[in-house]
């Protein structure tokens, strides 16, 4: 049988390339440098990774200040507990971050009253742009049974992405946020490179799966990056104006990335 000459060639080709693999060396494709450095994970040492920095071990706030004025952060800490202050606003980190890997364990009270957003509501603003709640929210409240709005329930980022689910646990015990930042890349004439994205566990149930946001949190209106360049930023914790009780966190930090 004659073969047409376009399918001749590709079978010399392949008989080519298969020849060039089996003649090959497995150390042509192996790689070893640079070599990942050592990190002593969590659950073996407790606390945060050995190279994570610590945001709140439960002793103080000293990596934290006012969003307001910038002066040192002053809510509650005690039994190694860091509770909201509803009078004395938001807090940031002293810090300002790019991409990162963020830990933070939150709790609302186990006698919490309220319904939808009046219920243990706070937000983590994982790149905090200023005063008030300007930024990107990964949104905290109580979700356990409480109905609201989807894309502003726990696990969401805030009026943009829904949670692929809920794993809130009920009031009282502890949820945990594990969360992959990448921060958004601005051209020079402040247009949008690449957004951000966020990547989020709940409870060790993924809820956002590499979202990229539209742009900063609106409470009103569509989010946008228009006019919204920036570099790094703070982590935020918000003190919401509801009128439910203060909730709680524990066990922050944060791993460069």
């Amino acid at each position: 049988m004659k073969y047409p000459l376009i399918l001749t060639a590709l079978l010399a080709g392949s008989f080519f390339v298969a020849n060039a693999q089996q003649t090959g060396k497995p150390e042509d494709t192996e790689t070893w440098q640079p070599e990942p450095k050592e990190v002593v994970p969590a659950k073996v040492q407790g606390g945060a990774p050995s190279d994570a920095i610590v945001l709140f071990d439960g002793k103080n706030q000293d990596e934290w200040v006012s969003v307001a004025d910038q002066t040192p952060a002053s809510w509650t800490v005690k039994g190694g507990i860091l509770t909201v202050d509803k009078t004395k606003g938001n807090i940031e980190t002293k810090r300002k971050f790019t991409n990162y890997q963020l830990h933070i364990e939150w709790r609302v009270p186990a006698s919490i009253d309220g319904t939808g957003q009046a219920r243990g509501n706070s937000g983590i603003f994982l790149a905090s742009l200023g005063k008030g709640d300007a930024g990107y929210e990964l949104q905290v409240l109580d979700s356990y049974k409480n109905k609201t709005y989807v894309n502003g329930m726990a696990g969401s980022l805030y009026k943009q992405a829904i949670p692929l689910a809920n794993p809130c646990l009920k009031p009282g015990e502890w949820n945990v946020y594990d969360v992959v930042w990448t921060a958004p890349v601005f051209n020079e004439d402040g247009t949008v490179k690449t957004p951000a994205k966020a990547t989020v566990f709940f409870n060790g149930v993924i809820v956002e799966n590499s979202y990229e946001l539209q742009g900063p949190t609106q409470y009103i209106g569509k989010a946008s990056y228009e006019g919204k360049k920036h570099g790094a930023a703070p982590i935020k914790l918000q003190a919401h104006g509801d009128k439910s009780e203060p909730l709680s966190f524990r066990n922050i930090w944060v791993r460069e990335l």
